[in-house]
């Protein structure tokens, strides 16, 4: 108007009219401000015209859905909507409310994907409040503070059409000082399903539950007869106890038409729990004390799997795709997957008193390659369940197929879908998140029924080890959906020999398509070159035993869990399981020892050598065969050859000795080696090698010896002749000399024995009392002795 006035007069200085430009421009901001907001509860935006950008306070609270009821409505219900909001704004928010915004129909699965990941977004299109009367107010929200609201509002007030998915959405609008009219300041999105009669073709969906942990038993056992069971940590009690993962999972289940799926070593270890255990506490070991806990837990978990389909996974869930990827080429490492299976029945029968189904083989997070698919199904599965973005559609299908599909060779695939699969992982801690994630597990699931009009079976297959949140919403969407119009509850097994979809793609990718970020968490090569060497020891002891099974089926376990799953991700904590068990069995193994042998002396041609075999386990051990080598024979011959084997057992907590024949040939040192062999003839233990020093009798020896039995007999031919010149002069004097001459002392008859001699005693030493006796042989059979070497120089007998 100044502008027009400006026309019929004289005309304005070019800066006059430059300053009533400016300030028709300031004075109408909040005019125009406001009507960008308009739209947003305008019916052009409800039509899907796309959101003017959002001004500073947009987004400023935060709207959290804590519940939502009836999940999928029928005719006559109120749906109740509750939860929080939250002004994370600077400033006050006033005139504020709560609103309910119903959506036009989703048509795709895409779509609900679409609208779930943007759920707070404001810049996306908004659809108008349903009715004013359908609100809660506040007349202010402060910054930081939470209120709560609670909204319900009839079926028939929500004027649903055809059935289908709604998007359904709770806002908060207000105004702010700088900026006072009324905006939408924070929204969230989710989903209404509405099938409030029974569907033409209803969905046949099987749902997995599963009952996995990680590993919570070690290899060892206490040495007595039960041999009580050792626990690494008491984190299973925890789990099993009320409020646990595990005690969630089986009540929740219970009242569920669902598929169990176990591992057999959750079971095996919690049956382990029932009676006498020990926990490690450090370096030490401690009495475990939830008994009750475990005989409780197992005897729900009986009464919940009664009369239901339970699939068993091979023991400790073996990672089938680390085994395929780094495995195959280690010795033994398929071996360990058969091990695994063949354990179910003695494991899984007896402690739930069902019998389950083997034929499924499970790989993690359902993805598959051609490699995994042959490693799975080499114990006897002939069902692979896999995931539909592991086993992609190729041809653009614009449904989701039945489940089952044949991959050749008398394989079939069970193709769980992602979408309902993946529903409930991340963080459900919050009420918020978790009534998200049922509405949205729902609109999925009937947007899908929706697709074709032809009966389909689908599978969902969960994370293996859900958190206790994520338990409870899945159960939540099993109730809504078991009840619900659209879906129909099928067994595992029916939904893998179901018809399969003749358009579905039957086709196994090749290991390349396998997802990195799960490739980057397999077990390495490294672990199953550790896992061979681990069992190669076993072999090795176990035949040594008189009672095998108290090492065999400890350890064998133990091997098992060294290949789970649950390892992906812990790295370090499988490294150092492994390491454990084999160090461990190296200390069992080593309780069977040839004890150390210093130098020996041979004073002599011949000689034994005992050999001592020591036995520090509980139980027997034998036959084995102790050998005894000369490395030079030329020198020393041990049997009259190179060496000489004789078998040997030996007492629990006895050793044994072993006594070899030697021949010396030569003077000097000669190494020998004694070791210990099975009866297979595999080296068992460290061998223990000393020497032998060589002492035989002399040339010089025997001159020195001749020359003194020389001087022996010249001596003795002296004194005779002494004697007999002796005899002859005393006969002379008798028959020439005067009686009673007295005879001087210079005429007597010289002493013909010597001064000192004593003709009549015997020559040579005598035994004297105290002289040291031989040492006799080491007694055969001992009691357990020291494993220290025997003194230096020790002689043998001759």
């Amino acid at each position: 108007m100044a502008e027009a006035a400006d026309f019929q007069g004289t005309s304005p200085s070019p800066a006059r009219r430059w300053l009533r430009r400016t300030t028709a421009l300031v004075a109408g901001a909040p005019l125009l401000a406001g009507l960008v907001q308009l739209p947003a509860a305008g019916s052009a935006h409800a039509a899907g015209q796309p959101a003017a950008k959002a001004d500073g306070d947009a987004g400023s609270v935060a709207v959290a859905v804590d519940s939502l009821t009836p999940s999928a409505p029928t005719d006559g219900d109120t749906v109740t909507v509750s939860g929080t909001v939250t002004n994370n704004g600077k400033q006050t928010v006033t005139d504020a409310h709560v609103g309910l915004r119903l959506g036009p129909e989703i048509d795709t699965r895409s779509a609900v994907d679409a609208i779930a990941k943007d759920g707070d977004d404001l810049q996306g299109s908004i659809a108008p409040e349903i009715d004013d009367k359908y609100t809660e107010k506040f007349s202010k929200l402060t910054p930081g503070v939470a209120e709560h609201f609670n909204i319900s509002v009839p079926v028939d007030d929500l004027e649903l059409g055809d059935d289908g998915v709604y998007e359904f959405a709770v806002s908060l609008s207000g105004e702010t000082s700088s900026q006072p009219w009324e905006r939408v300041l924070g929204i969230q999105r989710t989903f209404l399903p509405w099938q409030p009669d029974e569907a033409g073709t209803t969905t046949k969906t099987t749902a997995l539950w599963p009952l996995v942990s990680t590993t919570h038993m070690a290899a060892e056992t206490g040495a007595n007869e039960e041999q009580t069971p050792v626990f690494l940590d008491d984190d299973l009690a925890k789990e099993i106890s009320p409020g646990g993962r595990l005690n969630q999972m089986v009540t929740l289940g219970k009242d569920l038409d669902i598929t169990w799926v176990v591992d057999p070593d959750l079971l095996a270890s919690v049956d382990a729990m029932t009676g006498s255990y020990s926990v490690r506490n450090g370096d030490k070991t401690v009495a475990g004390t939830h008994q009750d806990v475990a005989k409780q837990w197992l005897a729900d978990l009986q009464d919940a799997v009664a009369d239901k389909e339970v699939i068993s996974l091979p023991f400790a869930d073996p990672d089938l795709a680390s085994l395929a990827h780094n495995g195959t080429g280690v010795t033994g490492s398929l071996s360990q997957l058969k091990s695994a299976t063949d354990v179910i029945h003695n494991t899984v029968d007896p402690i739930l008193h069902v019998k389950p189904s083997t034929d499924f083989a499970w790989p993690v997070d359902g993805a598959i390659d051609r490699s995994i698919v042959k490693v799975a199904t080499s114990a006897g599965a002939d069902k692979v369940i896999a995931r539909s973005d592991s086993l992609q559609e190729t041809d653009g299908l614009p449904y989701t197929p039945s489940a089952a599909r044949p991959i050749g060779g008398g394989t079939t695939a069970v193709v769980a879908d992602s979408r309902l699969s993946t529903a409930f992982e991340g963080d459900l801690s919050t009420a918020s998140a978790s009534t998200l994630a049922v509405q949205r597990f729902l609109a999925q699931s009937l947007a899908l029924n929706h697709q074709v009009g032809k009966e389909r079976s689908v599978v969902v297959a969960p994370q293996r080890m859900p958190s206790g949140s994520q338990a409870r919403a899945m159960a939540e969407a099993l109730r809504a959906l078991q009840s619900g119009t659209w879906s129909e509850s099928q067994k595992l097994s029916a939904a893998a020999t179901a018809k399969p979809d003749p358009d579905a793609t039957t086709k196994v990718p090749g290991a390349s398509a396998y997802p990195s970020a799960l490739r980057k968490q397999e077990l390495p090569p490294s672990a199953f070159a550790q896992i061979a060497r681990t069992q190669d020891t076993l072999d090795n002891f176990q035949v040594v035993l008189s009672d095998p099974s108290r090492v065999v089926t400890p350890f064998g376990r133990a091997l098992n869990r060294e290949m789970s799953a649950s390892w992906r991700g812990r790295a370090a904590e499988a490294e150092s399981f492994r390491t454990g068990v084999k160090e461990y069995l190296d200390g069992l193994t080593g309780r069977v020892r040839l004890i150390d042998k210093s130098e020996t002396k041979l004073s002599g041609r011949s000689a034994t050598i005992p050999v001592t075999v020591q036995n520090n386990l509980v139980q027997d051990v034998g036959p084995l065969v102790l050998r005894l080598t000369s490395t030079n024979p030329t020198r020393l011959e041990i049997g009259g050859a190179d060496y000489e084997e004789q078998p040997i057992s030996v007492s629990g907590g006895h050793s044994q000795s072993v006594k070899f024949t030697t021949s010396a040939n030569a003077n000097g040192r000669a190494t020998v080696i004694a070791q210990l062999y099975t009866t297979d003839g595999r080296a068992y233990g460290a061998p223990v090698t000393f020497d032998v020093k060589v002492t035989e009798i002399t040339a010089t020896v025997m001159l020195v010896i001749g020359g003194g039995v020389l001087l022996l007999v010249l001596a003795g031919f002296r004194m005779y002749t002494q004697r007999k010149r002796a005899a002859a002069r005393d006969a002379e004097k008798g028959e020439n000399g005067d009686a009673g001459t007295a005879e001087g002392p210079e005429d007597g008859p010289e002493n013909p024995e010597g001064p000192g001699e004593r003709p009549n005693e015997e020559s040579g030493p005598r035994p004297r009392a105290g002289d040291p006796e031989q040492p006799s042989d080491p007694t055969p059979d001992t009691a357990a002795e020291s494993a220290d070497p025997s003194g230096t120089g020790e002689r043998v007998d001759r």
